[in-house]
């Protein structure tokens, strides 16, 4: 009888090793190497993986073709029914595709695919696997949001074995599991969440998927710093890994694309958490810009762009004389790093000290902004803190500062510049790279190079 051996895997980045050790050669991370106990061979099973037993080898194809004469006919999509979703998704679900969605605790997740599982019930099949809720919990909770329960196909299980029997027979459209850490395979020793349990059952599900064109979208928990808990492997099977954000305190939610085969990544979704659920919100620009009347210094509205859409936001920067020997630099919403190289370029090209103040940053509305357009914004309203003068409300500025002080241009300025004239902005600050040859009507671009440009243009 054959034995059941044991493998170490890193649950950063998935690497595997026969023994334990305290770093990982891969990515050099400390103390993340995992016991994965691998289930023993069956007779007749060829020493297959349990993965590879309970998925469907007609996933993949065994013959060579060129290149060449593959098909390039564009896959089918369909719409989830929410316009925000599929702007995230690139167009809509992928037949026999596998989304990966995340978020913390009360972010939505579950509210989410339960609309859309709802809605998509009244026009194909849907299969909805629930294994942290009872079927009266997510009964109730359906008719608590007014949603059309009926057509809508519910299994309260966790085996994977018995999951794919039921999807075998029923073989719906879309398959949603609540959630992967709960589910567990029979060969697998570990308990449900584990690294060897969620990497093999994901494995399972998404062959399944892949053999039988179903819609796979399984639910994710996340750890303490945001990320996806779990192995990393899990992130490479699937197609489409969203991450859904935001905090207990803020009724809007963003859902961001981290990973799409299918579509853009880094796409924004905005949705507001409302009695009825989560409504999609379809000019984010129009919550983030919702400013007071009276214009406060160190406030101005910069243009940055996810995925596929410019979006206007609002950074504030307060700056206050520092009673410690090191001040604070403090930034929310922006790389706190970024931060403090920007104060330093500042001082060398713009002349102005920082370095007896505590500098706060934020960005309204709870976006993380991930790109470099927003660095001149961040200077101008710094400046406008330090020196306790507001800026015109009818202003906005884009544009990457380098570290000798010039004004770097960035993707898509032109669309930016339209972006901001459609909400009524009159005056911008771009640099020299994304003037347009001709400003929308009612819009003067100012076009700089420099630092010292810029601030001379206030």
């Amino acid at each position: 009888m054959a034995k059941a051996k044991s493998a170490f895997v890193c649950t950063e980045c998935g690497a595997e090793y026969t023994k334990w050790q305290g770093q990982c050669s891969s990515c050099r991370e400390w103390n993340t190497l995992s016991e994965v106990r691998l289930a023993a061979p069956r007779p007749g099973s060829g020493g297959a993986a349990p993965a590879a037993r309970a998925g469907y080898a007609g996933a993949l194809s065994r013959e060579v073709v060129d290149l060449g004469s593959v098909d390039l006919t564009e896959v089918p999509r369909f719409s989830s029914t929410f316009g925000e979703f599929d702007r995230v998704l690139g167009g809509g679900l992928v037949p026999g595709s596998a989304v990966l969605l995340g978020g913390h605790p009360g972010a939505g997740k579950s509210t989410l695919l339960l609309q859309t599982a709802c809605k998509l019930a009244q026009q194909r099949s849907v299969l909805y696997v629930t294994g942290e809720e009872s079927l009266s919990q997510v009964a109730m909770r359906a008719h608590r949001l007014q949603l059309p329960t009926q057509g809508l196909k519910m299994l309260a299980e966790t085996s994977i074995e018995t999951i794919l029997g039921v999807a075998e027979r029923e073989r719906p459209a879309v398959l949603i599991i609540d959630s992967i850490q709960t589910m567990h395979l029979e060969d697998i020793g570990s308990a449900p969440g584990g690294v060897a349990q969620v990497r093999e059952s994901a494995a399972a599900l998404t062959r399944f998927a892949k053999g039988s064109n179903t819609v796979l979208m399984l639910v994710g928990h996340v750890t303490k710093d945001g990320t996806l808990a779990g192995p990393k492997v899990l992130e490479h099977m699937i197609d489409a890994s969203l991450l859904l954000e935001g905090g207990s305190d803020s009724r809007f939610r963003t859902l961001r694309g981290q990973k799409n085969r299918f579509g853009a990544v880094n796409e924004l979704g905005v949705f507001a958490m409302l009695e009825q659920g989560l409504k999609e919100v379809k000019n984010p620009s129009a919550i983030f810009l919702s400013r007071g009347e009276e214009q406060a210094p160190g406030s101005l509205v910069m243009v940055v762009w996810e995925g596929t859409r410019p979006i206007l936001v609002e950074v504030q920067a307060l700056l206050d004389d520092s009673a410690l020997g090191n001040p604070r630099r403090v930034a929310v919403g922006l790389d706190p790093n970024r931060l403090a190289m920007l104060l330093a370029v500042l001082h060398k090209h713009g002349g102005l000290f920082t370095g007896d103040q505590d500098v706060f940053l934020n960005v309204v509305g709870g976006v993380k902004v991930l790109e470099t357009s927003a660095d001149l914004a961040v200077l101008l309203a710094v400046v406008s803190s330090l020196q306790n003068r507001s800026l015109p409300r009818e202003l906005v500025v884009f544009g990457e500062v380098g570290l000798s002080g010039e004004i770097r241009p960035v993707p898509s300025g032109q669309e930016r510049i339209v972006e901001a004239a459609k909400h009524g902005f009159t005056r911008a600050i771009v640099p020299r790279g994304n003037a347009p040859k001709r400003a929308p009507e009612g819009m003067t671009v100012v076009a700089v190079d420099k630092l010292a440009e810029a601030l001379e243009a206030l």
